[in-house]
This record gives structure tokens, sequence and C-alpha cells, in this order.
């Protein structure tokens, strides 16, 4: 058996076909005629762009035009064309007499440089994007054919080094049980993709290649990266079983689709979604959220050289606003900074990121460009039911400078007759210590909270949750955590506003009943963990959610917690 990282849930079993378009050859001599070059790679960059919008024309067939999985391979377009990579590679063509082959893998080269030095693991694997295009770059330039994944036979495992995105995206999906690669990880484009398809993945999965032949059979557990080759009858058996068994989980997840969120003894709460663009709000919908609790407006700062318009941003915050159909949508402002950095922003590199100039500080600072972000927002609420939320605030004085700025914003909007909800709510994310110890003073300002159980954690035991020396320690289950969450709720219901949460602790199983005890009112979860979430609060009534409470709020540590919310769901399920 061979682990690695399970990117996409499921159980796979079929027959491996290899996909290796071996090593890519390139002239390094000096001797190249520039205008030919020059003439070859903006041919080649021209035939690039076409293939790959014949890509996504493809995948949206697949995934369905509204679906943000679609869009991952307008990286790559946008980078073939960006003037910087433009000009790298014309420049070394015309400076060095280089071929063009040469000159694009030598800025594809700066470029992974670029992105490595980034301390952001979503920045970084963006190297797969940029390894992608170079490889694809220069087979066109070669008048290379590429593997030809359109027709596959039936129950094939794809096992690769690296599973690019524009492999994914031509891929014959109906006829793919499975992949399998040496390189990537769970925010590699590739996993987002395998995710939407449901294409059960392990990747980075070591020395593979060497251990695999086109033919044998293979059994792919993309939730416990587990990778079996030519397994015993027993194994093949046991894990056919355990595939029927997930098939009929998600058919039963997906009979929550349209059901309303409510305990066993009906208690009504609100199941939303966290998303990170406005195409990804469709997909909210679809999945059965009732609402956004979280759009992580950073996302649109990313893979740019500068930071968007306020035309730029209103029509995606507008258009994530229509596709929610009215239900509410929570905008929460620029959270960069921490391990979340932009270049052009020209931020400094800190000793401490995640206690720096971050969030609403440098919003704060940078009043320019934090008005452009709240004038589109607030133009954007006139087509649909938008909050606005501020994160990582530390001190009432940061909300009340936001409500001033709002209102000044609200006034010119008013003076030029433009349109926009004059009841938009504004609230702030929980997610310090400070806010959460002095949420009663925040209440009565806020309209109201979300908690951020990710950052309010780590600032709570004072552990970096991306240091793996101390990631043992990271954890909500921790009684300080716990009783600033249950204090949190406790002050925003005394001053009569709605509590959510939109850290991951909002769509754990053995969270989910202390959290209906503490009387949080939203959920706020990924996309795919939303009917996940729905069943299991449909599985609970307030009473015995009570009552697992009060016991495991008795507790001292974080062990003794979580040993006792696994033993006690265990133990039910059973039962």
């Amino acid at each position: 058996m061979e682990r690695g990282i399970g990117t996409s849930r499921g159980i796979g079993i079929g027959h491996v076909i290899v996909v290796d378009n071996g090593n890519l050859e390139i002239s390094r001599l000096n001797n190249c005629n520039p205008e030919t070059e020059k003439s070859r790679f903006y041919k080649a960059r021209e035939q690039f762009m076409t293939q790959t919008e014949n890509m996504l024309s493809e995948l949206e067939k697949k995934l369905g035009d509204d679906d943000k999985d679609a869009l991952v391979l307008k990286n790559q377009i946008y980078l073939i064309k960006d003037m910087t990579t433009e000009n790298m590679i014309v420049s070394s063509i015309e400076n060095s007499h280089i071929c063009a082959e040469a000159a694009v893998e030598d800025a594809c080269s700066k470029l992974t440089e670029m992105f490595l030095s980034m301390d952001n693991s979503d920045m970084q694997q963006r190297i797969s994007d940029i390894v992608d295009m170079k490889d694809r770059m220069i087979q066109i330039l070669q008048g290379r054919k590429t593997f030809d994944l359109t027709h596959l036979p039936p129950d094939t495992v794809i096992v690769a080094k690296e599973v690019q995105p524009s492999m994914t995206a031509s891929m014959d999906t109906a006829h793919v049980a499975g992949i399998v690669a040496e390189k990537g990880g769970d925010t590699a484009h590739a996993s987002i993709l395998a995710r939407a398809l449901e294409i059960p993945a392990v990747l980075s999965v070591k020395g593979i290649l060497d251990k695999v032949k086109d033919g044998d059979t293979i059994i792919v557990d993309g939730a416990y990266g587990e990778v079996f080759i030519s397994p015993t009858e027993r194994t093949l058996s046991i894990y056919e079983k355990k595939k029927r068994q997930y098939e009929e989980h998600i058919r039963e997840l997906k009979t929550f689709i349209d059901k309303s969120t409510v305990t066993k003894d009906g208690r009504s709460v609100m199941l939303a979604a966290n998303i990170g663009g406005a195409a990804e709000a469709a997909k909210a919908v679809k999945d059965g959220a009732e609402g956004v609790g979280l759009f992580r407006t950073e996302f649109l700062f990313l893979n740019r050289n500068s930071i968007p318009t306020e035309e730029e941003q209103f029509e995606e915050y507008k258009k994530a606003a229509v596709l929610m159909k009215g239900k509410t949508l929570t905008i929460r402002t620029l959270d960069i900074g921490g391990d979340k950095d932009i270049p052009y922003m020209g931020l400094t590199r800190e000793n401490n990121p995640f206690l720096g100039y971050r969030a609403i500080r440098f919003c704060l600072d940078r009043v320019d460009i934090f008005t452009t972000q709240l004038r589109a927002i607030l133009r954007a609420s006139a087509f649909g039911n938008i909050r606005i939320m501020i994160p990582m605030v530390t001190s009432v004085n940061e909300l009340q400078q936001v409500k001033n700025l709002v209102i000044r914003i609200c006034n010119n909007l008013d003076r030029n007759e433009i349109q926009y909800d004059k009841d938009i709510k504004i609230g702030v994310m929980i997610e310090t210590p400070a806010a959460a110890v002095l949420a009663d003073v925040f209440a009565a300002e806020a309209d109201f909270f979300s908690i951020g159980t990710n950052d309010l954690t780590q600032y709570t035991i004072a552990v970096d949750r991306c240091n793996e020396n101390v990631a043992y320690l990271y954890s909500a289950f921790n009684p300080a955590v716990l009783r600033l969450i249950k204090h949190i709720i406790e002050c925003g219901h005394a001053a009569g506003i709605e509590v959510g949460m939109c850290g991951e602790a909002a769509g754990n199983t053995m969270m989910i009943p202390l959290l209906l005890a503490f009387g949080l009112d939203e959920f706020s979860v990924s996309t795919g963990k939303v009917l996940e979430t729905r069943r299991t609060i449909a599985d609970w009534t307030l009473k015995e959610a009570e009552q697992v409470a009060v016991k495991a709020m008795t507790m001292s540590s974080e062990k003794e917690v979580s040993d006792y919310l696994s033993s006690y769901i265990s133990d039910r399920k059973k039962n």
C-alpha cells in the first residue's frame, strides 16, 4: 500500500494508464535568428490561447458555465498574455539569440522563483499552472502531440508525475475511476478540478511511477490518501464494498439539497457557504446553501499586476448578488497580509506577518484602496441582499472608523444619485482574543458577528497553524477556544444580533453539537461540506446537544474534549 495526500474523496477501482510525455529537450544554442524566433513565439502563443479556450469550453460543458472550477485554466491565458511574461521572453530572444523554447523555459523559471518566494501555499501551488503552460508552449513550438486522454477505456486510473490542469480539462472523465500523481497538494488546480468532477484523487505519492505499469489493477482511496497496487482478492472485495457504501452515502446527501436546515426537534439554523468568487455563488446555491457567510474578496486581487478597479469589483459583487437570488451574501473586505501576500501591493516582509500589517489594519491605512472596494460593494448592494463584514478587528474604534467611512461614501453616492441598500448591515469577524473578550462592546456597534475559528484558535493558543512543529497544539477543541466561542455567542444574543461562524470548525462533525448547544445562528462552510453539515445538524436534538456540551465544557484539555466527543459520536452510530 502506498500513501499520499487524499485531495478528492471517493474510492476508485480500475486499471492503470501511465501518462508520461517524456522530457522536453531544448536547444540552448545562442545563434538563433531573433526575428524568426519571435515570430515562432507569437504564433505558438496564439495557438496556445486557442487550445486553452477550447479546453475551457469542454470543461464548462462538464461542470456548467457558472462553475468556478471551470475557470482555472484562465490563469494560464493571463500568464502567457501578461506583458511581464512577454517582455521576459522577447528580451531573452533578442539579447541572447536563443530559441523561443529556451526563452519560454527561462521566463517560466523566473515566474516559478517569484511564486516560490511567497509565504503562501495557495500561491506556491500555482506553480503547476506555470509548469503546465511551459510544457504546452514548448510542445506547440516543437510540433509535438500531447498525450491523448480524450478517449479512455472504462475504469481508467490515471497515474502521472504531475496531473496538470490542462490534462484534467481534456480528460474523458466519464471513464476515469481515479487519479494518482507523484506531485501536487490539496489546493492544486488539478485537485480542485478532480473534486468538481467527483473523481477520487491521491497526490504526492512518492515514486509511484516506478511501481506501476499500464494495465495494473489499482485502488485509489481519496479520503485516506491510500493507493493499493495489484491488490489481493480480499483487499479488492473490501474496497468494492466501501465504494458501494460511499456512493450510497453521496446519494443520501443529495436528498438534503432542497431541505431546510433544522435539528431533529425542529430548531432552524442558517446554513451558508464560504466562496472565493462570484461563479462559486452559483455552486453554493446549487449545493443547497441558504446564503453565503463568507465571500473572500482577496481572490479578486490575486493573479494580476494591479489593483482591480471599482468597476471590476462592482461587476463581480453584483454577479454574486444576482446569482444568490435574494439570499444573504456576506462580503468580507480585503483580508491580505499574514499568509496572503499580493506582490504589487508592496507589503514589506515581516517577522510575524500574522501579527502585523494585515486585513483591516492595511485597509484603514490605505483608505484609497478600501474606499474603492466599499463603493463597489455598496453599489452592488442595489442588486441583492449584501452584508459587509470586517476582518481582524481588535478594537471598537476600527469598526467605528469603517462605519464613518461608509457614511461618507453613501453621501457621495446619494449626491450622484447612485442606488444602494440604505439599510446595509455591517458586521465583524471575531477572530482575535481581543475582539472575543470585548464581544459585548462590539455587539453594541456591529449588526452581526461571524466567528473566524481558524485565526481565533491560533491566536488564543499562540500556535502558528502553518508551523508543523507545533501543529499538534492547534485545535478548536481547546477549552479556552470553546469558552471564547460560547462567550461570543452569548454576547451577540444579549445585544440582539445574529452570530455565525465561517471557520473550519463550523463544518466539523464533532463540533456541531457544541455549536448547536451554544446557540450559533449560522454555520458557514465550504461548498463541499454543505450537505454533510445539514445532515449532521438534522441528526441532533437540541436537548441531546446541550447534554453533550455541558459535559464537554467541564473538561480541562483538548484531548479530553475530543476523545469524549469522538467516543460519544461513535457510540451513537452503533446504537
